[in-house]
């Protein structure tokens, strides 16, 4: 069984494990403890548990929501054990960050990355990393392909006020549904339908 939730303490070894694996073969960042015990609650783990009563069990997969403004903030550092990768466990972190940033009431939620695929089908779109902004980036100079980067921006709109937020001017609204209270998950029911436009981003973070 999977359960979701936020990081907690005693998962920081492991998540140093997991992540730390992922960035000695140059496809995120690596951590260090003193970071994730700095930024513990950004993150939101999967946990293969043994039934619904229990809360122990090792870890699937995780993924942070880190905040830069009051309107946006970036998924990063998500990562799924080899074991499930195919058991649908980053799509259901993203989806738990999703709800995160709209229990946050956000506009826009980015990431950098390498398996654009992977985002398109949770909703996100491709937009050109200078319509980002400029905090987004702090991370990068300490990146061994800072002056090659060859990751993809994407980004999430959460609301009709998110192409504002954004100054994204490169990209053209074709449809603004109304908010809906009862408005699901869906990558088929975005609030916002826009034409991307192809960009590069930065390392995953």
């Amino acid at each position: 069984m999977l359960t979701i939730r936020k990081a907690r303490l005693t998962d920081v070894p492991a998540l140093l494990a997991l992540i730390n694996d992922y960035a000695a073969r140059g496809v995120m960042l690596p951590r260090t403890e003193f970071e994730l015990c700095e930024n513990l609650r950004d993150f939101t783990v999967a946990i293969e548990t043994d039934g619904p009563a229990s809360s122990e069990g090792r870890i699937a997969g995780c993924g942070a929501l880190h905040f830069y403004t009051t309107q946006t903030a970036e998924v990063r550092s998500l990562a799924v054990a080899e074991r499930q990768k195919t058991a649908g466990v980053g799509k259901k972190i993203v989806a738990a960050l999703i709800e995160e940033a709209r229990e946050f009431k956000l506009d826009i939620v980015f990431a950098f990355t390498y398996v654009v695929g992977f985002f398109e089908k949770c909703g996100f779109l491709v937009v050109d990393r200078g319509t980002l902004p400029l905090k987004a980036w702090k991370d990068c100079v300490r990146c061994p392909k800072f002056s090659c980067c060859d990751e993809i921006a994407v980004v999430y709109l959460l609301s009709p006020e998110a192409l504002a937020h954004s100054q994204r001017t490169d990209i053209n609204l074709v449809e603004i549904q109304p908010l809906n209270a009862n408005w699901s998950l869906s990558p088929e029911e975005p609030i916002l339908m826009p034409m991307p436009a192809a960009g590069r981003g930065f390392q995953q973070r």
